[in-house]
């Protein structure tokens, strides 16, 4: 027990941006620090406006009895996803492997520590809901005091089933590529076969569900949550420890909780050393021939350096493309489907002509494409070994020219793909389908450009984990978020602007715009590659 303890405290004190503040004399990496925890609470009062906001709403519909189900769910979902994308980097395939396996620990400590680290870096965005939701339903329910404390002891405890149940997928993923030759390819698919599977869902779910006594359970909010603590049943418990106040919901939900991390533990630690020096491994092929070499351009030999960068890691890979999947599959539904179909299904048969959503088109490929552009991580993945790159007889323009050019290899075919789809399922003429293509052109110039300004403003080379620079980088989030609400403020304006005026003056303007953001961009990317 004792080592498990100095392991988890030297694992959180290597991550810790407060220690790493307190220890380092560098001014520029101190005001690095400080914006990255400003930018931080930023997004944690941001999710506590939401949370409040949500329980306003039940309690001015009379409902706010739902409001424990409901922080049940939304907490059990974040902790399920965020878990996912995670798994591997924190709990398999993480770069410190070799030397936390060569201390005196047994497999399934190590495995259980770094279970619990990420668990604890994920705590923050669970307690930020957590607080606000507990006010907000204070506020309008007027529970008894016994109701704080028991809310907020368990919320502790709520998320780890979520996290398990993630893991434990997580796990038979990377158990099942281990016995392949191409571990990370074979892991890198099964994740996005899980992921699309979850995304399509929500959609297979309303299709059998689709029958009058279904619709009449459903009719309100409260019943909705009330029959998803019956199916899922950590939130039941929960809601029965806050609203009933039973000691045997309280006792079921903790006791499950550990029962099931000592199981989950107890069985990957059987195979936990198997599976991590597979995924670390490489084969290499038996037909191999030395044959003639092919003379590339610098900056085409960075972008490949970095397509093998990517394929070479699950996470990477999984962030880095997962946008560009679900483009090509928004494609592929709408050329199926129908794009008038589609908009009827989403605005639930509201009388309006599709025809009005057309200049939204390119937007809304770029809200998938967009999603996070691998420049935004990839100075950062370069870690320890940032000396090589500078030691190499090449400017550092013609580096991240490199990266940005990768980066526009993985997006513009994938626009195009998915926007050409878009634009012949909406019977949108010729000329109008160029534009828009221009204009997903020039959006993912901006993207590439933007997220390599974001990217080197920074980066950060001192990681023990890459998750903590692809997933949690200062970079990512000041990025995606502003990235991510400003494409939804502008798809809306397309709109409005079409009903205006010609949706080719439309998209000549939003061309316009895009390649001076991208222009200024680019520069902006080539004054600090000078600097850094």
């Amino acid at each position: 027990m004792n080592n498990s303890i100095v392991l988890m405290k030297a694992l959180l004190l290597s991550a810790s941006r407060v220690n790493a503040y307190r220890h380092t004399t560098d001014a520029k990496k101190r005001k690095k620090i400080t914006g990255g925890i400003i930018g931080t609470v930023v997004i944690y009062v941001m999710i506590m406006a939401y949370s409040v906001s949500l329980c306003i709403g039940f309690g001015k519909y009379g409902i706010i009895d739902a409001a424990p189900v409901m922080y049940a769910i939304i907490v059990s979902a974040l902790g399920f996803i965020l878990t996912l994308f995670r798994t591997n980097g924190y709990l398999f395939n993480f770069r410190e492997y070799d030397m936390l396996m060569a201390l005196p620990f047994k497999s399934s400590a190590v495995a259980a520590c770094k279970f619990l680290y990420m668990y604890i870096k994920c705590l923050p965005w669970y307690l930020s809901i957590s607080i606000a939701m507990l006010a907000g339903y204070g506020y309008f329910a007027k529970p008894c005091f016994l109701t704080y404390p028991v809310w907020i002891a368990l919320s502790f405890v709520l998320p780890i089933i979520p996290m398990l149940i993630s893991a434990f997928i997580g796990f038979l993923i990377a158990r099942v590529s281990a016995g392949f030759r191409k571990t990370n390819i074979v892991q890198t698919v099964l994740t996005f076969i899980f992921v699309i599977f979850c995304f399509s869902s929500r959609f297979i779910i309303e299709d059998l569900f689709k029958n009058d006594k279904i619709e009449e359970t459903l009719s309100t909010i409260s019943d909705a949550t009330s029959n998803a603590a019956n199916y899922y049943l950590p939130a039941g418990w929960f809601a029965g420890a806050i609203i009933g106040q039973s000691l045997t919901d309280m006792l079921l939900l903790l006791g499950v909780s550990v029962i099931l991390f000592a199981a989950l533990f107890a069985i990957v630690g059987k195979s936990y050393r198997n599976i991590n020096s597979a995924l670390k491994s490489h084969a290499a092929s038996k037909r191999y021939r030395m044959s003639g070499q092919k003379k590339k351009s610098v900056v085409n030999a960075v972008a490949f350096k970095e397509f093998k960068r990517m394929t070479g890691s699950t996470a990477y890979m999984v962030n880095g493309a997962m946008g560009e999947i679900l483009a090509f599959l928004l494609g592929v539904v709408t050329l199926i489907i129908g794009f008038d179909k589609i908009v009827a299904t989403v605005t639930n048969n509201a009388p309006f002509d599709p025809a009005i959503l057309q200049p939204a088109i390119p937007f809304i490929v770029y809200f998938f494409i967009g999603m996070v552009a691998t420049t935004v991580c990839s100075p950062s993945l370069e870690g320890k070994n940032y000396w090589i790159m500078q030691s190499l007889p090449i400017e550092k323009e013609t580096i991240y020219k490199g990266k940005m050019l990768f980066n526009m290899y993985l997006t513009v075919p994938f626009m195009a793909f998915s926007t050409v789809c878009m634009c012949v399922s909406a019977k949108v003429s010729a000329v109008n389908t160029l534009l828009y293509l221009i204009l997903g052109l020039a959006l993912c110039a901006f993207s590439t450009s933007w997220g390599c300004v974001c990217g080197i403003k920074h980066i950060r080379l001192d990681w023990e984990n890459e998750i903590e620079v692809i997933k949690q980088g200062a970079g990512v989030m000041i990025y995606l978020l502003p990235n991510m609400f400003a494409n939804m403020g502008v798809c809306v304006l397309a709109v409005f602007l079409g009903t205006r005026l010609d949706h080719r003056i439309t998209a000549l303007a939003f061309i316009f715009i895009a390649v001076i953001l991208s222009a200024i961009s680019y520069r902006r990317v080539m004054k600090l590659s000078k600097t850094r």
